[in-house]
């Protein structure tokens, strides 16, 4: 008798009886298991050998996924789409989803794609297993032109849940794209080109790099910071054991539920303290800045704007504050309904966002090019899923890229009119420490 984890008995057993030929070109099997079944995706994740892997933790709690294994890779977002519209009438693709990453301006119409690299790594996993409030289910993905004793062969080396070890890592040096002095020439040639009204915003951005003593290991980093860095959406791609690209971030790009598009503006920050009437403080204070309230209205009106003619109506809450480890931010909710529930839309209308880049966004766009000395590459781009019924997509912010002994994070400030460039520094290394602190706790 093969052996095979208990776990995905029941999967292996459907795999064995089932005819390929009289399925679709797409499988998808799902597998409930029992309510007394519970363990960690992230600790089932690092038992894996298999890779890519993804991790996703939503910000509300309610949904957790661990991905593994890659039956199909997309560079571009039109490609992952068109693979699911092509199998749209398989059986059970309602369940099926895509995941990954999509370059920060992966689809801005008429761009001079100037940069290496592929718009996105998108991919559709062998196995999932995903975590609906309390319930688990697998996810098995089979295409009929792979063999069936290959995917047999692959639930068989499936391993059980690993602890995680904690960080035991520590920082040698750090090496920031941009020192402070740089940073304020930056800021201070952008607001003069605010100032003659080239543009009304724009978002710089410093990359910091971080060599340690020690390789460094994307699920130990992934789970430190999801276990301090709450109302976050905590992601994960990890394309190989020594690289990976992670993040806890608070925005949310968009999510479609069929025709229902629900999105954000999140711009405006302030710290956020330990002490409980420290941290009401800075949040009165930022419901009532004129300057965040500015920043914040500013992002609003262009996703509004940039709705128009895809959605039939707009609806946009009142502003509040989510309050963060290390920083607060000013939020307002928006959502409509979609004329057509087509993704490449949606992403081409909202990304990259007035609060990661600017408005107008081509102009804030090139001026980001042509002056900040590095690539963004996966930064300020989105992180999630895509599926027929559901897509959500959440802001690569508040996130790092690791390559072995070396991780890099990333962090921006939105300046408008009467942007301080020195309280801009304050910012981005409040919103860098969220990350950065994980592992200085350690030394």
């Amino acid at each position: 008798m093969e052996k095979v984890n208990p776990v995905f008995s029941t999967l292996y057993e459907k795999v064995k009886n089932i005819n390929l030929t009289a399925q679709g070109n797409l499988l998808h099997l799902k597998v409930t298991l029992p309510a007394e079944v519970s363990f960690s995706l992230l600790s089932w994740l690092a038992a894996q050998s298999y890779y890519p892997q993804f991790y996703w933790q939503h910000r509300d709690e309610h949904e957790e996924v661990a991905a593994c294994g890659q039956l199909r890779c997309f560079n571009h977002i039109q490609d992952a789409h068109q693979f699911l519209a092509v199998h749209q009438s398989d059986p059970c693709i309602d369940d099926v989803r895509i995941w990954g990453l999509n370059a920060w301006d992966t689809i801005i119409p008429g761009r001079i794609d100037e940069k290496n690299g592929d718009d996105a790594y998108l991919f559709l996993p062998w196995i999932e297993i995903r975590r609906h409030q309390q319930q688990l289910s697998v996810h098995l993905n089979m295409l009929n032109e792979g063999d069936k004793q290959s995917t047999l062969d692959f639930l068989q080396t499936l391993n059980q849940a690993l602890d995680i070890e904690p960080l035991a890592v520590s920082v040698v040096s750090v090496n920031h794209s941009l020192t402070q002095a740089q940073w304020v020439d930056y800021l201070t040639l952008a607001l003069d080109e605010i100032r003659q009204n080239h543009f009304e915003k724009v978002v710089p951005a410093r990359a910091t790099c971080l060599t340690l003593d020690n390789p460094l290991k994307a699920i130990q980093f992934m789970k430190a910071s999801r276990d301090v860095n709450h109302h976050c959406y905590h992601y994960m791609l990890a394309f190989s054991p020594s690289d990976a690209f992670m993040g806890s971030t608070p925005e949310r790009l968009y999510k479609r539920d069929e025709l229902m598009l629900y999105t954000e503006a999140l711009a405006g920050t302030a710290a956020s303290s330990d002490n409980e009437q420290q941290a009401t403080e800075f949040a009165d204070w930022l419901m009532n800045d004129k300057k965040n309230q500015h920043e914040n209205l500013v992002v609003v009106d262009d996703i509004c704007q940039r709705l128009q003619g895809g959605v039939e109506g707009i609806d946009v809450s009142a502003a509040d504050v989510i309050r963060l480890r290390k920083v607060q931010h000013l939020r307002r909710y928006i959502h409509g309904k979609l004329i057509d529930s087509d993704d490449i839309d949606c992403l081409k209308r909202l990304q990259p966002t007035a609060a990661v880049c600017g408005l107008p966004r081509s102009i804030a766009r090139a001026f980001i090019r042509q002056h900040e000395p590095f690539e963004r590459r996966w930064y300020a781009g989105s992180a999630g899923y895509l599926g027929l019924p559901h897509t959500e997509f959440a802001v690569s912010l508040r996130c790092g890229e690791l390559h072995d002994d070396t991780l890099t994070l990333y962090a921006g400030a939105g300046v408008v009119a009467g942007s301080d460039p020195l309280q801009e520094w304050t910012e981005i290394e409040n919103k860098a420490a969220g990350l950065r602190t994980l592992l200085e706790k350690e030394n």
